[in-house]
């Protein structure tokens, strides 16, 4: 099924109508974004536009008469709602419960709402009124231009820096799927097992318990767990040579890389981040770069498009390929 039908699909009829019409490949829609009460919002390439009634898309200049654009109502969120649970919200609770939803593709639903609390933790999400689909992109051989940095004797330690919406989460992906697979460029490297955690359903995007994306031959998944409980728990039960992990940052994360460094294995993972001083003055993770668990340090930003590699450190600060970082 092509990407617009897997996400036209979970929408109500006249959304579905709309969005149809709407004059854009999806494969350059990054998320769309309903709000109840408010006009629907597409992001494509990191600019944001509306969408009138027409189908057809705006930027916002400020001052727009808003009555132009189409405002989503609480009876087509409910709706919404319905469509990407396949009508059974009892079976897609526990992902609700987490705030989100992935659909075939591996398209991600960001929910929000009211929730019902119970102690410390969500028993429920209900009355649904934000709702952001953030539309998965795979794309096989990005990592091209980083793999051959990633390998002495063996898989380095790699930490991928990046703000939000500058492909990291797409990097690793690739980055997963050709240590898995092994590479044969310049010389023969054997694939390894990958442990994944996916604890936001991004990297995998399973589906059903199915990986809609291609994470390698030798991965395995452990989807929707907690990042520190996973990675320990992968080490212990599936002897994988690598753990992978995305948006690592709080200290039950930190002590959990300890744990896999001390067993042997290597790590990829990524950050939310500007630069690498940005990265230092983080609590805990100042502490791993001192410490020079990542061997490797790759730097994104937003030229030329998401994913642009802007310079790769060794733990030593050393650039070897791009520009120094401004921050350091």
């Amino acid at each position: 099924m092509a990407k617009k039908e897997e996400i036209l699909k979970i929408f109500p009829r006249e959304l579905r109508t709309i969005l149809g019409q709407v004059p854009v490949d999806f494969k350059e829609v990054q998320e769309i974004r309903l709000r109840s009460g408010k006009p629907m919002m597409m992001i494509c390439e990191n600019r944001e536009y509306l969408v009138t009634r027409e189908g057809r898309l705006r930027q916002d200049q400020g001052g727009l008469d808003m009555n132009g654009f189409l405002t989503v109502t609480q009876s087509q969120m409910k709706e919404t709602v319905e469509y990407m649970s396949s009508f059974s919200l009892y079976a897609a609770e526990e992902e609700l419960r987490q705030g989100f939803l992935t659909i075939q593709g591996g398209h991600r639903i960001g929910v929000a709402g009211k929730t019902l609390v119970q102690g410390q933790d969500i028993r429920l999400m209900k009355f649904i009124s934000f709702i952001n689909i953030r539309v998965a992109h795979e794309i096989l051989g990005c990592a091209d231009p980083v793999m051959d940095y990633l390998y002495m004797d063996r898989f380095l330690n790699t930490l991928i820096i990046s703000p939000p919406r500058c492909g990291k989460t797409t990097l690793l992906r690739d980055i997963i799927r050709q240590v898995s697979n092994g590479r044969s460029r310049d010389r023969w490297i054997p694939g390894m097992s990958v442990g994944v955690v996916d604890e936001r359903s991004e990297l995998a995007a399973c589906y059903q318990g199915i990986p809609q994306n291609d994470l390698g031959v030798r991965t395995d998944v452990l989807d929707c767990c907690p990042k520190s409980q996973g990675m320990m728990m992968l080490v212990r039960t599936m002897a994988p040579g690598v753990i992978a992990v995305d948006e690592i940052g709080s200290r039950q994360d930190m002590e959990a890389i300890e744990y896999v460094r001390n067993c042997g294995c290597s790590l990829a993972a990524t950050i939310h981040g500007n630069s690498l001083e940005d990265i230092r003055q983080k609590p805990c993770m100042g502490e791993l770069l001192a410490q020079g668990t990542f061997e490797r340090l790759i730097l994104l930003d937003s030229r030329g498009g998401p994913g642009h590699v802007r310079s790769i450190w060794d733990r030593g600060g050393n650039v070897l390929y791009g520009e120094k970082d401004p921050g350091s």
